[in-house]
């Protein structure tokens, strides 16, 4: 492997943070409702941010498989927008400043990624990384958010229902990096909310929410949701609109609410628990390479194109 730091540069008058949180939300991977986008975004609307860290995103992207923007003017070029993967300073509602890592999904070089990410992490003083990101479920939306959370140590999601056992799914740089924090002797976590599978491809402000609200508790942070919330209220009338003008969708919702209610019951009486209902780990992993497969930026409700395995589960108003 050649040499990690090589691959990033920590800026001079970087602000010294005690005990920090890194927050990394990484674009590429499977990202449901853009949840982990939303809740990224913000996170930093309308608040100061300093770099910390650059990394050298030549060595780490592939411009082929996505390439930046460059804004043409009758005769020339005007302008190039660069991707860039940044180490950030931000503070949360509270003014408690964290640590935020944003930006593509390295293309290539995972381990020296990650390794680079692992020095950060110890030279800045982190204590608890916290990844992002969300996945298809079929539930419906009509019910309360489900969150899956996994760590590098049990009692940091104590609390939080086990919805998965053993699954083999696509890797990410994330997963790898919380892998290899893990195995280094760091703290690290990540939360994937549920996306219902028929607005997976569309803006869910809900799921975003989700996730900073669950990040907020783990992270003893008071982040900003107010323009998810508001955000989240602009989406329940557009997608109560789309459903009562589809009747496909509709009856798919409608099964996915009885599913949902069978469970939830069953497990409120103690007389079935949330298993017998709940997708294998080859249907979720499956799920999660379909929608890999079918990405499309389109910002709309799509229909139902055939049953995905999901679980129905919730966080309640209680975000662990």
């Amino acid at each position: 492997m050649l040499d990690p730091q090589e691959l990033y540069t920590v800026a001079d008058d970087a602000p010294q943070l005690s005990d920090p949180v890194l927050v990394v939300v990484l674009d590429g991977f499977v990202d449901a409702g853009n949840a982990a986008r939303l809740a990224a975004e913000a996170l930093v609307e309308g608040r100061e941010t300093t770099t910390v860290v650059s990394f050298d995103i030549d060595q780490l992207v592939d411009y082929r498989s996505r390439r930046p923007p460059l804004q043409f003017e009758t005769d020339h070029w005007a302008g190039y927008s660069p991707p860039v993967l940044d180490i950030v300073a931000v503070t949360d509602s509270g003014d408690t400043p964290y640590l935020l890592l944003t930006g593509p999904e390295p293309d290539t070089q995972w381990e020296r990624f990650v390794a680079a990410v692992e020095q950060i992490v110890r030279q800045l003083g982190v204590r608890l990384v916290i990844t992002l990101s969300g996945i298809p479920m079929a539930v419906p939306h009509t019910r309360p958010i489900g969150v899956t959370a996994h760590a590098t140590r049990a009692d940091l999601v104590e609390g939080h229902t086990a919805w998965f056992g053993s699954a083999e799914v696509p890797g990410s740089a994330v997963a790898l990096l919380e892998y290899r924090l893990g195995e280094a002797g760091h703290d690290a976590m990540g939360f994937a909310v549920h996306v219902p599978h028929y607005l997976a491809r569309a803006e869910y402000p809900h799921a975003a929410r989700a996730l900073l609200d669950h990040t907020g508790v783990s992270a003893g942070l008071f982040l900003p949701t107010e323009s998810l919330t508001k955000a989240a209220e602009r989406a329940d009338v557009e997608i109560t609109a789309q459903v009562e003008n589809s009747e496909e969708v509709a009856q798919v919702v409608t099964a996915l609410e009885r599913q949902y209610d069978t469970v939830a019951g069953a497990n409120a009486e103690g007389s079935g628990g949330l298993g017998g209902e709940l997708p294998s780990a080859e249907e979720l992993a499956a799920e999660v390479e379909r929608f890999l497969a079918m990405r499309d930026p389109a910002d709309e409700l799509p229909g139902d194109d055939g049953p995905a395995p999901g679980s129905p589960g919730s966080s309640g108003d209680d975000p662990r």
